[in-house]
């Protein structure tokens, strides 16, 4: 960021401070009479608040000038170095300096220079939507962190996909800056497990020689237990882990989810499945693109609560029988779940899956409670008319749930791909996270034997030819039933008033399993 860019950002953050300045005189009731104060004040509140982060974001941006500027011209003051020793004590002496001046510490200080470096030098779309007040802070960093390790080309290429809406596939959903910190890191991951130019297979195998089990004493008698084991093997003890908890629930049980799903857990590794610990299937999707399922393509799957696996595992806990997984095959065009597995597709948790694949988690912007914990629920409440279809139905987390029944919140404008939005009681709008399905990777001997035409009908032997992102035409079925009971007492299995509903598709490839036979 030069010079110019610095100035055009503290002209921005001058008009931001107009901004404030304004808001605060709402609260402070110095603007023109207003009909309702209360309400105008609160809305001023949550302005001032908005217009504040973004503050913070152009301020941050300066700061990162400031001291990328400080590193290169102490580096161009100090003398050539000639040893590794003499660079090492060099570094240490501008961190040294730089948390003098910030009052921070030493580590504090070493990051800020790396991360100031990083979106000078190489991320410039990060820098540039920080100057904007368009991403936080937190999402810069995250930003760096996710692009460590890669090259040039690979991390302009995740950059683009998140901050670029020109970029071929850009990320589609909440955009970056919408989403909370921690959720954009988990996209950002993902993105970049998908796209990595080392195969995640690779990288995998060398995962999979480091497993290990980790004791870690903590404070007041405490101490963590953790195992770093392959993503199918993790996700099917916590989903085991979780429906084993449930079933201890009930009107004489005190122990909150979390707690018997620890006192389950300590359970089976003591002693085993005890008497009166249940010991139920675990249910865990894997979203498989077609071509990985066939052995033709690299891509990886997805596991449900994780990301993205190797396509070897996937085709093994498909290939294998394994009861614990479902099997969710993707739309070869839009990268979009088509259906899921046959042992499960015509039961009544079938639309409660379906859920779990559309939300992913509890509905509610930043909320990233696992769905396996949530709750189907009636948007529009079956008393009031509401029916049990895919569009009508969320799975917001229990505290959300609560929140949705006793405060004036609303979840409305769910579609069988999308979660809902909520509707705060200051009548505001809050879009909800959505899937960002990517297209898959068409093999190069699949393409040109079995690519699809598009609308201007052209094919995958034209030059530049892309699959479309559309989703495919839906064969016009029934609705399919929720399987536990939601919060009015109804189950899918309930007809609603002229209740049709959006389809639960049919499986475009019922022969599937010779494939994975083959």
């Amino acid at each position: 960021m030069d010079g110019k860019a610095v100035a055009e950002t503290l002209e921005g953050m001058a008009a931001s401070l107009s901004a404030l300045a304004a808001f605060a005189g709402r609260v402070a009731g110095s603007a023109a009479p207003s009909p309702n104060p209360l309400r105008d004040e609160a809305d001023a509140c949550l302005d001032g608040m908005a217009e504040a982060g973004s503050m913070e974001a152009m301020l941050a941006a300066v700061k990162v000038h400031f001291a990328a500027g400080y590193a290169a011209a102490a580096a161009a003051l100090a003398a050539p170095v000639v040893s590794p020793q003499e660079r090492t004590a060099r570094d240490m002496a501008v961190t040294a300096e730089v948390a003098c001046v910030l009052t921070v510490s030493e580590r504090s200080a070493a990051a800020l220079l790396d991360e100031a470096v990083t979106l000078t030098t190489r991320l410039p779309l990060t820098l540039s939507a920080l100057r904007a007040g368009g991403i936080s802070w937190q999402h810069a960093r995250v930003m760096c962190d996710e692009t460590s390790g890669l090259d040039p080309v690979a991390a302009a290429a995740l950059e683009g996909h998140f901050l670029d809406p020109e970029a071929p596939f850009a990320a589609r959903g909440c955009p970056a800056g919408e989403l909370v910190p921690g959720r954009f890191r988990t996209k950002a991951r993902s993105w970049r497990e998908r796209h990595h130019p080392v195969s995640i297979e690779a990288r995998h195998s060398k995962g999979v020689e480091d497993r290990r089990l980790d004791y870690a004493p903590d404070r007041d008698g405490m101490a963590w237990l953790s195992a770093y084991v392959s993503a199918d093997v993790a996700a099917g003890v916590w989903a085991r882990a979780t429906e084993a908890a449930r079933a201890l629930q009930g009107p004489a049980e005190s122990r909150t989810l979390t707690q018997l799903r620890a006192d389950v857990a300590a359970d089976w590794l003591i002693a085993g499945v005890t008497e009166g610990v249940p010991s139920p299937k675990a249910q865990v999707l894997v979203t498989v693109p077609v071509f990985s399922l066939l052995g033709a393509g690299t891509e990886p799957a997805t596991l449900d609560g994780y990301g993205p696996v190797p396509p070897g595992m996937a085709r093994r806990l498909v290939a294998d029988g394994a009861g614990s997984f479902l099997r969710v095959l993707t739309d070869p065009r839009s990268g979009a779940p088509l259906e899921i597995g046959r042992s499960s597709y015509r039961v009544p948790k079938a639309m409660r899956q379906w859920l779990r694949l559309r939300d992913g988690r509890c509905p509610f912007p930043g909320c990233t409670n696992h769905s396996l914990d949530n709750e189907a629920d009636h948007l529009l409440a079956w008393s009031d008319g509401g029916g049990t279809g895919i569009t009508n139905l969320g799975q917001p987390c229990r505290k959300h749930h609560r929140l949705k029944h006793t405060t004036a919140w609303r979840p409305i404008g769910a579609t069988r791909d999308q979660p809902p939005a909520w509707i705060s009681p200051a009548g505001r709008s809050y879009p909800s996270e959505q899937q960002d399905w990517e297209p898959p990777h068409w093999p190069d001997a699949q393409t040109a034997a079995h690519g699809p035409a598009d609308h201007d009908g052209h094919t995958s032997e034209d030059p530049g030819w892309e699959p479309e992102r559309e989703p495919p035409d839906w064969p016009d079925v029934t609705d399919h039933a929720v399987g536990p009971a939601d919060h009015d007492g109804h189950t899918g299995e309930d007809p609603g008033p002229g209740e049709t509903g959006p389809p639960l598709p049919v499986d475009p490839f019922p022969e599937w399993a010779l494939f994975t036979a083959a």
